[in-house]
């Protein structure tokens, strides 16, 4: 039963970044040149509800769908581990033209492309997974 639940909220999300354009190479080419709000009003409106929806739900013990108590535990603070994983993921972000909520989003929608993109990122996944140890956290 989970399983159908997050393919149906999959398949809105999906939609959903397909309609407003956020899968969109054109409209991410446009954020990277601050020629147009229209990504940075996305992003904003994500990070904006993201924010209120977790500290709600951390302040008033919401549970989830299944009953389970939601707990949200905090990050170690460093500036060098988000610094450099910030500027790995935007440099893929800026040299594939998606980020990877997109990237399945444009495979649904039929850009056979971007299977390499996917490719790319799961090895990048893997390449983290064998140096995790030796990286700083």
């Amino acid at each position: 039963m989970k399983t159908i639940i997050y393919l149906v909220v999959g398949i809105f999300f999906g939609i959903v970044m397909f309609k407003s354009e956020a899968a969109s190479w054109f409209r991410i080419y446009e954020m990277f040149q601050f020629d147009a709000f229209h990504m940075y009003g996305i992003i904003g409106s994500a990070l904006a509800l993201g924010v209120i929806a977790t500290q709600w739900i951390k302040r008033s013990g919401t549970k989830s769908f299944f009953g389970e108590k939601i707990v949200i535990l905090d990050k170690e603070k460093s500036f060098v581990r988000y610094a450099l994983g910030g500027i790995l993921f935007g440099l893929g972000w800026a040299l594939a033209g998606a980020c990877p909520g997109p990237m399945y989003t444009l495979l649904g929608a039929g850009f056979w492309p971007i299977l390499i993109v996917i490719f790319g990122a799961l090895l990048g996944t893997l390449v983290y997974g064998v140096f995790k140890n030796r990286l700083p956290h």
